[in-house]
């Protein structure tokens, strides 16, 4: 197993970062907020986890070790595969899942892309026991919302930053994509920031 990979960032992509290690350029999917992180030609550690499959090998990064663990301890239960763990962690912080699945809150994991109203019971129940307490500060699921509502918009900023665009163009591209996380909050879920990047990315390509 690939614990974690070190070295220069070479290329960074929406989902990917490709990290040069002793010559060879290891892809890593990444979620937004990891990759936000990251800066071409700049030093990195990503705490990895490799998925293997019949007809592929894809290794998964993240910005530390606790990340990681929750994404293997998420894939333990049924239906959640790498894609839709990385997506949880791309919504939630692990302390922020660990406390929705302490607390059974339902709105929080239908709040990711992908996890529905049923959905989001089973994995209540199937998780419950496997994620452990929260490891930073103990805080009310009122101040969860809070913090993931409103950062979204930096999130969103400092990913298009780290991908190479001006601090103009990503400003205009988060303006553009207002309405659709506007829109996610209104109906009383968290803006899904995946989904945005996306969009954002399509309007800085319409607009070149």
């Amino acid at each position: 197993m690939i614990a974690f990979v070190s070295g220069p960032v070479a290329a960074l992509a929406p989902t990917t970062a490709v990290i040069e290690v002793g010559g060879i350029g290891m892809a890593v999917q990444c979620a937004p907020g990891t990759l936000a992180g990251l800066r071409i030609g700049q030093e990195a550690k990503l705490a990895t986890s490799l998925v293997v499959r019949e007809d592929s090998l894809t290794l998964y990064g993240f910005a530390d070790d606790d990340e990681r663990q929750v994404f293997e301890l998420l894939q333990t239960a049924s239906g959640v595969g790498p894609r839709l763990a990385q997506a949880m962690l791309a919504t939630h912080s692990p302390d922020a899942l660990r406390i929705a699945v302490a607390t059974g809150d339902e709105k929080a994991l239908t709040a990711v892309s992908g996890i529905g109203k049923k959905g989001a019971q089973k994995l209540l129940l199937e998780l419950k026991d496997r994620l452990g307490e929260p490891v930073g500060a103990h805080i009310g699921q009122q101040g969860i919302d809070t913090a993931v509502s409103s950062s979204w918009r930096d999130q969103l900023q400092a990913a298009l930053i780290g991908l190479g665009y001006a601090t103009r163009e990503a400003d205009e591209a988060v303006t553009a994509v207002a309405p659709q996380a506007e829109a996610a909050l209104a109906a009383g879920a968290q803006p899904p920031v995946p989904q945005l990047l996306r969009a954002a990315l399509q309007t800085l390509n319409r607009a070149r």
